[in-house]
């Protein structure tokens, strides 16, 4: 399911760092959920195999049915987690990304005032990308607090140390990817090896149409992440090449 990292000393020196922000949340998490963990960075580390029987511990999951979200559900139902997909019922949602996140058995959510505060971001010629993540995660979050789940995850790929997982609130955020120090064409190849790389969803298309300026910072977002190594350059241009084309 992982490749271990070898001898990739930057992956390494984050993975250790990783396991410190996973001793901070280690007394709100529960010791099943705590040791599962550290034995997934364990094996991620050095391959040492460890005990995948359930654990007994819920996660909620922000679940787009993309690749991110779609590998860490994978990795963490493979690690012995029962994780429940929650997925934000969005206007921009097309019907083979619904049928997709219910064949994972995601449950829908509703996000009430979305289309108004997506509008007034448009209408400021503002991004959307960070209202709409916080809008979908605290639903999330009320979700996970109906289900009794102590750990909210994410496919975040560019969280990494302290943020990787964290108190939030009466919450834990694990944002899986980053924490396992996962890059996108491991995260492509866990989830099957094919593909089709495109940058957002038709709400930021959108926007890009409206507001042209605001694909600035979607490349940055993109310079981020190949900055941090999440992505490699050919990945990167081809994203950069979606944004400048919508």
């Amino acid at each position: 399911m992982l490749r271990v990292v070898g001898d990739d000393s930057v992956k390494r020196y984050r993975l250790e760092y990783n396991r410190e922000a996973l001793e901070q949340v280690r007394p709100y998490i529960g010791e099943r959920s705590y040791s599962r963990l550290k034995a997934l960075l364990e094996y991620r580390l050095t391959g040492k195999d460890f005990d995948r029987s359930p654990v007994g511990e819920k996660i909620a999951l922000a679940f787009s049915a993309g690749s991110d979200s779609t590998s860490t559900l994978k990795i963490l139902r493979w690690a012995g987690f029962e994780v429940v997909p929650v997925t934000a019922k969005l206007p921009q949602m097309n019907e083979k990304v619904v049928d997709k996140a219910k064949s994972y058995g995601a449950v829908f959510v509703e996000i009430p005032g979305y289309l108004e505060a997506m509008a007034e971001q448009m209408n400021k010629g503002a991004p959307i990308c960070g209202r709409c993540h916080s809008m979908v995660i605290k639903a999330v979050e009320d979700y996970a607090r109906e289900i009794g789940a102590k750990i909210v995850a994410s496919g975040d790929l560019l969280s990494s140390g302290l943020i990787s997982i964290y108190k939030n609130g009466d919450m834990v955020t694990l944002n899986l990817p980053a924490f396992l120090a996962l890059d996108k064409a491991e995260i492509i190849e866990l989830i099957g090896g094919k593909y089709d790389l495109k940058f957002g969803c038709p709400l930021l298309w959108e926007t890009f149409r409206k507001a042209p300026s605001v694909k600035r910072f979607a490349i940055q977002r993109v310079l981020r992440e190949l900055r941090a190594r999440a992505i490699t350059p050919g990945i990167a241009e081809t994203l950069i090449s979606d944004i400048l084309s919508r």
